[in-house]
């Protein structure tokens, strides 16, 4: 396992998470949700593997900013994974 393996696997399961089961929204998308985010984060995955082969010193930065970045920037203006555990321990 490579080290952009953790944040990128990581930001996939929050990503996951935030949309499916701290969602308020209908389950009725809970295996779309499952199905697209777990192909996009393994592909991501992936390409991280092979691009930190090239250049690592890109990679591994790259992997953590788009872990913080999954954290804190909205989508599709639902609240972020932080937004949402924040809440939930308030």
């Amino acid at each position: 396992m490579s080290r952009t393996t953790g944040p990128i696997l990581t930001a996939g399961a929050l990503t996951w998470a935030n949309q499916t089961i701290l969602s308020d929204d209908s389950q009725d998308s809970l295996a779309a949700n499952t199905v697209r985010i777990g192909v996009a984060s393994g592909l991501l995955a992936g390409l991280f593997y092979g691009m930190e082969k090239v250049l690592p010193g890109l990679a591994i930065p790259l992997a953590y900013v788009a872990l913080v970045t999954t954290l804190v920037v909205r989508i599709e203006g639902k609240p972020t994974p932080l937004e949402r555990l924040l809440a939930l321990a308030s």
